[in-house]
């Protein structure tokens, strides 16, 4: 997992498309819809709402934003537009398997917009289940070493059950059952650690390992995946080498 986190870090670092195209508080605010929505309105009982509300803070998102998302989410704000959470299937060159997880308030100008982007990298869109049997779904934090040294992080890891604890380069890595997710968020919350990633993710059962021209390739048609309006995260099972996430940093 440490190269997908590698790769988050070098996209914030070149000032992903999303700041430059005004798309981050739409994302975050979409994210706070379904989270409130899907657990109700106090960030103190919904753990997903907290942790969204929280990246909403540290990306400088208004208050007012925010309330007025929480409120559209719970019901509320009776004006608001309905979005729905769709998880979409595909692979992108290479024969690289790909989950695009959206959420939408017009599903055919997402699938549309999807398999655009896809058959103009090469790839193309999968029925439902072609590919999602290549993935688990687990609870996912990332979060600097300042914030919890490893050996801490690592005996938390331990308590709840978790299928790894990593650290490379100051950033930790806890990824476990999903029905920890919970457990885990609280734990760190308590003890004043702020995710710089959080939610659960699909990671792959094995990863395809391309040549570094080849990774680069598929990882630049990721990258334009996740750019579309109506994408909220992107899982595949692309192995990030070292040398590929130096050429990508480079390009």
């Amino acid at each position: 997992m440490s190269g997908h986190s590698k790769w988050s870090t070098i996209k914030r670092k070149k000032g992903a498309a999303d700041a430059k195209r005004g798309a981050v508080f739409t994302r975050l605010t979409r994210e706070i819809v379904m989270a409130a929505r899907d657990g109700g309105s106090d960030p103190n009982g919904n753990f997903r709402l907290r942790l969204a509300v929280d990246k909403a803070r540290s990306e400088n998102m208004p208050k007012d934003n925010i309330e007025r998302a929480i409120k559209r989410g719970s019901g509320e704000d009776k004006e608001g537009i309905i979005f729905e959470q769709i998880t979409y299937e595909g692979y992108a060159p290479h024969g690289v398997a790909v989950m695009v997880e959206t959420v939408t308030d017009n599903r055919n100008r997402t699938v549309s917009d999807l398999r655009h982007a896809l058959t103009k990298a090469g790839g193309n869109m999968g029925e439902v289940g072609s590919v999602g049997w290549q993935f688990d779904r687990v609870a996912y934090f990332s979060f600097p070493s300042t914030g919890m040294n490893y050996d801490k992080a690592f005996e938390l890891g331990i308590e709840v059950s978790a299928n790894d604890v990593l650290e490379d380069n100051g950033t930790i890595e806890i990824i476990a059952p999903v029905d920890m997710f919970k457990e885990i968020a609280d734990r760190l919350h308590a003890a004043g650690v702020q995710p710089e990633e959080a939610g659960l993710r699909m990671i792959p059962k094995q990863e395809m390992e391309l040549s570094v021209d080849q990774t680069v390739h598929v990882m630049k048609a990721l990258e334009a995946i996740e750019e579309l309006d109506d994408v909220q995260n992107v899982f595949s099972n692309l192995k990030m080498t070292e040398e590929a996430l130096t050429a990508l940093e480079a390009a």
